[in-house]
């Protein structure tokens, strides 16, 4: 499929991406965060709720203090260190309570889903991560996190990423109305229902492709990996062989493969 680019942003820097939300991007690319991690600033009547403080940059930090003025809520989108390491030292300096979905985060407020949240309503979408949540807004404004981005497919992490998860909480995705996605990294997504009908269709394509290897009497998932990645940087092969072995394990609890396909030599570590 098709993924976005977008060319280096400022840093230290919050650029309006939908009415009353800034973006500012955190100064730690990565092959698996593309140019940083995206911190979102929404202006809400009780003040600034920051969304994903990022990596602990104090310079990312302190513009985002700068940058926000008084700020209201602290929210996690999900607990993968890239978007919160920063909230513990935000949380000192704003006094600000901490929302996160789950128990992985340290949290003063607990998001549950489809509750109400300073005029943003909470999705659990989880797949990514187990505690992953989305917040749309009724103008049709999403924060999409790590769920949907633009830049790249999301990666899924057993034990704590399930596929089976992650493609329902795509399908729901499409019962609502959004038209704009903010996501965790990389450029706003327009015309996001047809993007995440892609994503499916992507996932659905290399499910297909893992049956495939399969019923070819492949059992190694390195073995899998460079059959059906054969284009992919070689540091992104263990991504690969996890997204792989997510693949299986929701096959295998659909009864439509068997754990022994998954031969001791091809866990991915």
């Amino acid at each position: 499929m098709k993924f976005l680019t977008e060319d280096v942003p400022p840093r230290e820097t919050a650029i309006e991406v939908a009415p009353g939300v800034r973006r500012m991007v955190a100064d730690n690319p990565s092959n698996m965060t593309y140019h940083g991690t995206n911190t979102y600033l929404l202006d809400t009547a009780q003040g600034v709720v920051v969304v994903d403080p990022g990596p602990d940059l104090p310079a990312h930090l302190a513009a985002i203090l700068r940058v926000a003025g008084r700020v209201a809520a602290i929210v996690a989108t999900h607990s993968h260190s890239d978007h919160v390491q920063g909230v513990p030292w935000l949380r000192e300096a704003t006094g600000a309570p901490v929302w996160a979905f789950g128990t992985r985060l340290t949290a003063d407020d607990a998001l549950c889903d489809g509750a109400e949240m300073f005029g943003w309503r909470v999705l659990h979408t989880p797949g990514h991560l187990d505690d992953h949540v989305c917040l749309l807004r009724d103008d049709g404004v999403m924060l999409s996190g790590d769920h949907v981005m633009g830049w790249s497919s999301s990666v899924v992490l057993p034990p704590e990423g399930d596929m089976a998860d992650y493609m329902m909480a795509l399908e729901r995705l499409l019962d609502h109305s959004a038209n704009l996605y903010l996501p965790g990294h990389g450029p706003v997504i327009a015309n996001p229902h047809d993007y995440v009908r892609d994503l499916l269709a992507h996932r659905r394509a290399r499910e297909a492709a893992v049956l495939a290897a399969l019923d070819d009497g492949e059992t190694e998932i390195a073995a899998m990996v460079a059959r059906i990645y054969p284009d992919l940087a070689p540091v992104l092969h263990p991504m690969a062989a996890r997204n792989v072995a997510a693949h299986l394990i929701k096959l295998e609890r659909e009864g439509r493969t068997t754990q022994r396909s998954m031969s001791a030599g091809a866990s991915p570590g």
